[in-house]
């Protein structure tokens, strides 16, 4: 999450609180000062990054050509092919992606219909293989994001707000795309993530409507529905769909 916070950025990543040197003897300190970082173990560098704090992986926004990319989000987070192409609910990182950066990415909504009919869960062998003379269709909807006034715009400022108290509460800040404990898991921060995750779901149904799909329940949106499809993590649920992993 933190390195697709970085794509949408622009360099520096560094915490805010990070002070530069500004004494002429520190500018080229000796090769045997402590106040020289190894660039790739530095928590701060953006050249490499880790999943689980021991792989470590080049870092894609490293690269300057790759600031302010396209990233294709899926916000379910699994494979959900429901027979009356119904969604889950969305997962929250969706609304991180959207708050953090530094500037408000453009928001384009997708509908995408067909691979369940390619590449169904409950095929058979061979199942490595698509299923051809199948149809797939994509659905676009109109940018919803960006720097104009947008109800993103709005949940962004507040955000922003958040921020700052966090900073003057914590006594520092964090380097773009890592949070603290607060900017996790405090009420208010989770109510943002939420109203903006529900935004998102509301203008990708504004496609599938589009579509010419009827509306679904208010409560396919929520995690709590899910919640009823029991301990299964995979495979064909009590109503009807199929789940797996991306």
């Amino acid at each position: 999450m933190t390195e697709a916070v970085r794509l949408m950025s622009h360099p520096p990543f560094m915490a805010p609180h990070i002070s530069r040197p500004s004494s002429a003897s520190s500018v080229n300190p000796p090769l045997s000062s402590p106040d020289i970082t190894d660039p790739f173990s530095d928590p701060n560098h953006t050249y490499t990054y880790s999943t689980d704090g021991i792989d470590t992986f080049p870092a894609p926004s490293a690269y300057s050509e790759r600031q302010y990319a396209w990233i294709h989000i899926f916000p379910e987070g699994r494979i959900h092919q429901h027979p009356l192409k119904m969604m889950r609910y969305f997962k929250w990182g969706i609304a991180r992606l959207i708050l953090e950066p530094d500037v408000c990415p453009d928001i384009i909504p997708m509908w995408i219909e067909g691979n369940d009919q390619v590449m169904h869960e409950s095929r058979q062998w061979p199942k490595f293989l698509p299923r051809v003379n199948k149809r797939c269709g994509v659905w676009f909807g109109e940018n919803v994001g960006g720097e104009g006034e947008t109800v993103f715009s709005e949940l962004r400022r507040k955000w922003r707000e958040l921020v700052e108290e966090d900073v003057k509460k914590e006594g520092r800040g964090f380097a773009m795309g890592m949070l603290s404990d607060g900017l996790k898991y405090g009420k208010e921060a989770v109510a943002l993530r939420e109203e903006c995750t529900r935004q998102i779901r509301g203008a990708v149904l504004a496609v599938r409507r589009k579509r010419g799909l009827p509306d679904e329940d208010p409560k396919e949106g929520l995690v709590q529905t899910w919640r009823e499809e029991g301990g299964k993590s995979s495979g064909k649920m009590e109503d009807g769909s199929w789940v797996g992993d991306l």
